[in-house]
């Protein structure tokens, strides 16, 4: 009788434990992970309220930090700098190199994991933007613009290593003071890169 009573102690200990095993069970995402981005592009649309401000794209690279609360509501912090490329322009005779941008933000992360290995997430946030000084273009001095974002994407997990797609749509207020050339008017980007993603704490 006592070992009867003992198996059914350790099987109903085992059953009250399983639902609380499922319930802080967690994608293989981690409570940090670290982004690094070695490619992607950001596209300026151009600006057709105003004589200035044609569109161009960039080469983008940079990194990111993410802390996760649970497995659904993290914040990340994230710098990229958009590099400068010679292309043909809208109102210039000839190929002209855009200005080199570094963009900083903070942005709330929701995602919604759909197994082990994927998780599909949005993201929004606000931070700012620095265009360089390109004297050619009418910048002559660097110039700052509170800059808001959002967007969504997915990551993919093969233990402390994944690969990550994300895509952003941008939004930079403008300054009455900027050169025509980027600024005074609002101006809106799409951007989207490829990072690979440093799991941590797993």
């Amino acid at each position: 009788m006592t070992r009867v009573m003992k198996a059914l102690l350790v099987a109903a200990a085992l059953a009250g434990a399983a639902p609380v095993y499922a319930q802080d069970a967690r994608p293989s995402e981690g409570p940090a992970v670290v982004t690094i981005i070695p490619g992607g592009a950001t596209f300026v649309i151009e600006n057709k309220n105003s004589s200035g401000g044609p569109g161009f794209g960039n080469y983008d690279l940079g990194g990111a930090v993410a802390g996760n609360f649970n497995k659904h509501v993290g914040v990340e912090g994230e710098v990229t700098g958009s590099l400068g490329v010679s292309q043909a322009l809208t109102g210039f005779t000839s190929n002209v190199r855009t200005p080199h941008m570094m963009s900083y933000t903070g942005n709330v992360v929701v995602s919604i994991p759909a197994s082990k290995s994927i998780v599909p997430y949005v993201t929004g946030g606000v931070g700012g933007t620095s265009v360089f000084e390109t004297q050619e273009l009418g910048i002559n001095a660097m110039e700052t613009f509170l800059t808001g974002n959002v967007g969504a994407g997915v990551k993919w997990y093969a233990g402390r290593w994944g690969v990550r797609v994300d895509y952003r749509f941008i939004a930079v207020q403008g300054k009455d003071d900027a050169p025509a050339f980027f600024g005074t008017d609002n101006r809106y980007a799409h951007r989207i890169y490829g990072g690979v993603l440093l799991n941590l704490g797993r």
